[in-house]
């Protein structure tokens, strides 16, 4: 008998681990003949501790999602709770079982692709090069009833075992049976989660490539316009695999060549598929400097001297800094637990370039609301905002909240979504909010506020901030 232990790989299907484990890796160098095998989930208390209420709800709902898996397949989830190095060890040995371990999270190990003198890639355009001419492994089989300890044999073991030994830590495993968010410590979040799962995840591809993907690069920038693909918590929670994700978007760039569907289509699905190394280029970066989650990557001579106005960042938080974009992205952010890509990048940058505060305020925020929180992924993207990561943003280049606005939601239609407050105005009075007077502003919405900070201003301290941290002088 095989345990198999779920971490960030909720599903069944393309899952390299669970094809060794239960012999169904056949045309792999996993095909073997093992299993049957047992699947655990162990809740361990020192992840829990940098959790959240919206991941803890997000995660549960993925574990649902996998654990019918299993039951269809006439077996259960093992769900444990406690330290893993106790867990784990007593656990195969009440089944009498062997522990696998496999590296399932990228399609490419995080350091199986460096530069030619043998270093990380710091630079994202490099790395993708190499990235995209690796050859890719299939997707694997999921596995078969067979496969798998059934369900009343795992009852029979693990419950017999608690019963016998009272307070070992073999009592806290569980078959099927799943904690609430409050038997973690955790609360319901206000914010809606979104679907999980396998099912869901491919639903959702299958839309994405079957329309969106093929105005992906002109489309993908504009909030409104749901363009984008929305995998990112499933890829996240591992409910589908990434070897099946990039399997369908090289299917759907075979069709699009072939039916002349457009001259560029292959093109829009590369743009895609660059999302996915994108995924891999900041697990790299995160794997070779695990310090980048409390430290800038990009060290500055003198440092830099944030400001951190408390109010202001509380303002950013709740989505009332006066700026429409920004707002409308904080918001989206607190009700449904994410928010567009483009938006992200607007709203960090405003942080970090216009209120001037540390990046890190927004990254800790991030990974409390955000349901595909990713540690890799966030942090990435607040350090290239701040100008202090691994090919960031040059840090004079400063994002224009209105012109932002008025660029990728020229309708407001996503600024309306979120903001209530400004449905009844013309797009153009809510792009020119910066511009109005305070009687203006109180004519046309009352109730929404005027802008916290002058852009201009700030955009001037901001390269002066910066200067100063790179032994300048913030005059010249």
């Amino acid at each position: 008998m095989e345990l198999f232990w779920h971490r960030r790989d909720l599903r069944v299907a393309d899952n390299v681990g669970l094809a060794a484990a239960t012999g169904a890796g056949a045309g792999t160098d996993d095909d073997t003949d093992r299993g049957p095998a047992a699947a655990v989930f162990v809740f361990d208390p020192d992840v829990l501790d940098h959790a959240s209420d919206v991941r803890v709800r997000r995660l549960l709902d993925g574990l649902a999602a996998l654990r019918d898996d299993y039951r269809e397949r006439g077996s259960d989830l093992l769900v444990a709770r406690g330290d893993p190095e106790t867990v784990l060890p007593r656990l195969a040995d009440v089944l009498d079982a062997e522990r696998e371990a496999h590296h399932d999270a990228v399609l490419h190990d995080p350091d199986a692709i460096r530069t030619n003198a043998g270093d990380p890639y710091s630079v994202y355009s490099y790395y993708w090069k190499k990235w995209t001419d690796r050859a890719k492994d299939d997707p694997r089989p999921a596995p078969t009833a067979e496969g798998l300890v059934d369900a009343d044999a795992l009852a029979a073991a693990v419950g017999s075992e608690a019963r016998a030994d009272g307070g070992d830590p073999v009592d806290r495993v569980a078959v099927g049976d799943l904690p609430t968010p409050a038997d973690l410590g955790f609360a319901e979040p206000d914010a809606a989660v979104g679907p999980a799962g396998t099912a869901a995840a491919r639903e959702r591809l299958d839309g994405f490539l079957d329309e969106a993907v093929f105005a992906y690069e002109a489309e993908r920038d504009y909030p409104a316009s749901e363009s984008t693909s929305r995998l990112s918590a499933f890829l996240r929670y591992g409910e589908i695999g990434v070897r099946e994700a990039y399997a369908a978007t090289a299917d759907a760039m075979s069709e699009a060549g072939s039916d002349a569907r457009s001259d560029d289509a292959p093109e829009q699905v590369e743009e895609f598929q660059q999302q996915l190394a994108w995924r891999e280029f900041y697990t790299q970066v995160l794997f070779h400097n695990p310090e980048v989650v409390t430290e800038n990557y990009k060290a500055y001579e003198e440092g830099i001297e944030w400001r951190d106005d408390p109010e202001e960042i509380a303002a950013w938080k709740r989505g009332e800094t006066g700026y429409p974009i920004v707002d409308a992205g904080m918001r989206q952010l607190r009700e449904k637990a994410f928010m567009h890509n483009r938006v992200r990048m607007i709203v960090a940058s405003f942080l970090t370039k216009d209120l001037l505060a540390d990046w890190r305020h927004g990254y800790d925020h991030f990974r409390e609301k955000l349901a595909d929180h990713d540690t890799a992924n966030d942090n990435g993207g607040w350090q290239w905002a701040a100008s202090t990561g691994t090919d960031a943003q040059p840090y004079f280049r400063i994002f224009n909240p209105m012109t932002q606005g008025e660029r990728y939601d020229p309708d407001a239609e996503y600024i309306k979504e979120h903001v209530p407050e400004l449905r009844d105005l013309d797009p153009d009075l809510i792009h020119e909010w910066h511009e109005l007077s305070p009687t203006q502003r109180a004519n046309a919405a009352p109730d929404y506020p005027a802008p916290i900070v002058d852009h201009s201003e700030r955009r001037e301290a901001a390269l002066a901030m910066y200067k100063r941290a790179r032994g300048e002088d913030p005059e010249e």
